[in-house]
């Protein structure tokens, strides 16, 4: 244990998902953890504020809360006024482990991505994690969360011991492959890739005869990139843990002179 170091909590997947409570394993290892949960599963949910009804903490276990219909922004929001001050943050927050990955564009529709976002807008070190699963999330992978564990720990213990190697309003999106630990290849500093999106809506009938959508999973295919920064998704593909720092301005600068010239 790490003396007087605090980890805020969070995931997307809800509760009670075995990633959260690996997740809870690893950090318990380092440090004081406080688990402020959604009740519910809110997967892709992005970096939604629920500002249209109240919420409540629900005590689970000492040091551990499911907000009632929240999301995982809600948590860290709340959970940083309710259990923290301004001069009492916590020494890190960690979103995860998603059931499934979180590279190229899906970064945005991330809900796990989107607490580490909430935990980076108010000053504290943030880190997204998500294992990358088989058979496009039906079934979980093979391996458990064994090598994830040992990535959070080494992650964590090294900005609970040293310092957080980003700016501000920045954090870390780390996505682990599905593979044995000891086919592990080590880290890989990634971009985020291009990905391929298709239609994965479904359309089916209801006993009743109507008519109703599922949105399904795409593949994860990806356009392979011709620079020599390797993506998140090829790295991936090769069995590294992908590290990719990610940043909140979405500004696009090498188009305001294009822009200015437009206008």
């Amino acid at each position: 244990m790490i003396k007087n170091k605090t980890i805020l909590i969070t995931n997307d997947d809800g509760y009670d998902s075995d990633g959260l409570k690996a997740l809870i394993k690893a950090a318990k290892t380092l440090a004081r953890v406080i688990v402020v949960a959604p009740a519910t599963e809110k997967s892709a949910c992005a970096h939604s504020l629920t500002l249209t009804r109240p919420m409540r903490f629900i005590e689970v276990d000492d040091d551990f809360y499911k907000l009632d219909d929240g999301t995982p922004t809600d948590c860290i929001f709340l959970a940083l006024n309710a259990y923290f001050d301004e001069n009492n943050k916590p020494d890190l927050i960690l979103s995860g482990i998603n059931r499934g990955s979180n590279m190229g564009e899906d970064i945005t529709y991330s809900g796990t991505v989107a607490g580490a976002m909430e935990g980076v807008l108010f000053g504290v070190p943030s880190i997204a994690i998500s294992q990358v699963c088989k058979d496009k999330c039906q079934n979980i992978f093979d391996y458990g969360y064994d090598l994830a564990i040992e990535v959070v720990i080494d992650l964590a213990k090294r900005v609970l011991e040293g310092s957080f190697p980003l700016g501000d309003r920045k954090l870390l999106n780390v996505n682990i492959p599905p593979i044995k630990k000891s086919e592990f290849k080590g880290y890989k500093i990634t971009k985020a890739g291009y990905r391929l999106y298709a239609n994965s809506a479904h359309l089916h009938r209801n006993p009743r005869g109507e008519e109703y959508y599922w949105i399904g999973l795409p593949a994860l295919e990806y356009r392979v990139s011709e620079d020599e920064q390797m993506c998140d998704l090829s790295a991936i593909e090769q069995g590294f843990v992908s590290i990719t720092p990610v940043h909140l301005d979405l500004t696009s600068y090498s188009d305001i002179k294009i822009l200015e010239d437009w206008i």
